[in-house]
């Protein structure tokens, strides 16, 4: 444990922070799930509109440095790919 004020600050702002990165990660996790059981029932168009939720998550967690640039793009870019081999089969 902390001993210094500051240092007990710190811990509560680290925890915080912590728990907010969580519910975001969490988010988006759920979206790609509920995206890839879109894609599992043959519903292409509420995929799409999953996958412009999940692009606007992800876009505000980069922006605020909750995700990496690059891994954000990653999963934007294998789920647009998800839903595009899906939307040619059909």
């Amino acid at each position: 444990m902390p001993v210094k004020k500051a240092a007990f600050k710190d811990l509560r702002q680290s925890e915080k922070r912590g728990l907010i990165n969580l519910r975001i990660k969490r988010s988006i996790k759920a979206l790609i799930k509920d995206i890839d059981k879109a894609l599992t029932s043959d519903k292409v168009d509420d995929a799409k509109k999953l996958a412009d939720k999940l692009q606007k998550t992800i876009d505000k967690a980069i922006q605020h440095g909750r995700m990496k640039k690059n891994a954000g793009a990653r999963k934007k870019s294998r789920v647009a790919a998800r839903i595009k081999e899906n939307s040619i089969k059909k």
